[in-house]
């Protein structure tokens, strides 16, 4: 059964997600739905570079890539007041006090139930004027 489509136009996502194939699914998803993806980039390093060159709308992230924790990057998106969302095979128990507020899916999470709860947390962009 296909997912319905949410309204993503005009809304840039940054994925950070290190398994290739859940990535380039996450992306296709997001882009099906209307949203740019920037992305997807696979350490915190090139996360960080990512936000530093452009503002997103939005964020999935990963909790741990490549064995190292995201909570350095997701405290910048915090900080850039970019609404985000983990997206990780760990228990949701085990986010630092400072991100129990932050949505969770676990792996393998539904795409749709995800980027629903990333769409919900964004505010709706501005109508362009005539």
């Amino acid at each position: 059964m296909t997912e319905p489509r949410l309204d993503l136009q005009g809304r840039t996502i940054l994925v950070v997600e290190d398994e290739y194939l859940l990535a380039s699914e996450l992306a296709r998803e997001l882009k099906r739905n209307g949203a740019t993806v920037l992305g997807p980039v696979a350490s915190v390093e090139k996360a960080s570079a990512a936000l530093a060159e452009r503002r997103p709308d939005g964020a999935v992230i990963d909790i741990n890539l490549r064995s190292i924790p995201v909570f350095s990057f997701a405290d910048e998106l915090v900080a850039a007041k970019v609404p985000f969302v983990f997206a990780t095979g760990y228990d949701a128990r085990l986010l630092p006090a400072r991100f129990l507020g932050v949505p969770c899916h676990e792996k393998p999470a539904a795409l749709g139930q995800l980027l629903s709860t990333l769409a919900r947390m964004m505010p709706r962009p501005a109508p362009a004027s005539s």
